[in-house]
């Protein structure tokens, strides 16, 4: 699936859950990969170790994990040769890059960075923004703009015109973020349809943000496992997933899983991987969120009419999990 800022033609991406693995650890087509890009540990204000954090992660059957301390560039050398696996996990390097201005918390995770950046300073929230994204790309980083409603700060006037980026979150399991809005602001998902539907083109992520590894029981505080994104790639590698993640070739789950989607040039068809009791809506969405399509049985295909300036997918599981399928622009 190769999902770009107008239609583009696509190949067909099956197997959610991955693909068999041939003896070098690497798939022979291309996979899916289940990968976290923001967590934090005891280096910044997580309360657990890099490698206690490292270990809940590979044990519970993700890909592949950043460790993304606030301004600091936790290591991860030693955790590597511990715990990475060809073709099964690996870490990428990785950092939050935390400011603020005038009380509004502006942060960008750099992916794959080399040396830390730390905090900028500048005149304005989008000047500070765009410092971050800049600061990231001259290490060959990848940025993602993170939980926008946090503390308030971005709207989605100032997202649109970040440069030189393609990723921000559209969910983040922190209990302080107000993914839904509220008091007058929207929710980021609206945000995403106000930011798509202005001919800007971002693709959602979903991360956990987790701080607390230690007290599972306690739904207050930032627990890991409650979002991810899941990569198609031909290698677990930063640079093949970063590469996808740019294209779009990836979707955002807070637990439903996909088994396919496809994209041509006539159509958007999502598979479902069904749950045990659960059911589910796959919906169609265009601009300004409109609700094209809605189907109650998968696979489900839309085919565009061609004036629908974006299509997107939403698959919404009856107990309220979520799947984000990134949007296909049309001209």
């Amino acid at each position: 699936m190769r999902i770009g800022p107008w239609l583009c033609v696509t190949l067909v991406v099956t197997g959610a859950s991955g693909a068999a693995m041939p003896r070098g650890g690497q798939p022979e087509t291309p996979a899916w990969f289940k990968g976290n890009t923001h967590t934090h540990t005891s280096e910044s204000d997580g309360d657990s170790s890099p490698e206690d954090v490292t270990r809940w992660y590979s044990e519970r059957g993700y890909n592949f994990l950043v460790l993304s301390d606030h301004n600091v560039h936790t290591s991860i050398e030693a955790l590597s040769a511990k715990y990475a696996v060809a073709g099964r996990f690996m870490l990428m390097r990785g950092e939050e890059v935390t400011s603020s201005f005038e009380g509004k918390a502006i942060h960008v995770n750099g992916l794959d960075t080399r040396t830390p950046i730390g905090r900028q300073t500048g005149t304005s929230i989008l000047d500070i923004l765009q410092k971050s994204v800049d600061a990231i790309r001259k290490q060959s980083g990848v940025p993602h703009i993170n939980h926008p409603n946090f503390t308030w700060a971005l709207t989605p006037e100032q997202l649109q015109q970040v440069r030189n980026t393609r990723l921000f979150e559209i969910y983040n399991g922190h209990p302080m973020v107000n993914n839904l809005g509220g008091g007058g602001v929207s929710g980021v998902e609206a945000a995403w349809d106000t930011i798509l539907s202005n001919g800007v083109l971002l693709y959602g992520i979903a991360v956990d943000d987790a701080h607390h590894f230690k007290q599972p029981w306690n739904r207050e505080l930032s627990l890991p496992g409650r979002a991810w994104i899941v990569v198609r790639a031909m290698r677990l590698e930063a640079r093949a997933i970063l590469e996808s993640m740019e294209r779009g070739d990836f979707y955002a789950s807070t637990g439903v899983v996909l088994d396919d989607v496809q994209v041509t040039r006539s159509s958007l068809t999502v598979a479902v991987s069904k749950a045990t009791f659960a059911k589910y809506r796959i919906q169609f969405i265009g601009k300004h969120g409109a609700l094209l399509q809605e189907s109650l049985e998968s696979p489900a295909t839309y085919t565009f009419k061609g004036k629908e300036g974006y299509v997107r997918a939403k698959v919404i599981e009856s107990n309220g999990l979520v799947a984000w399928v990134q949007p296909v622009f049309l001209q």
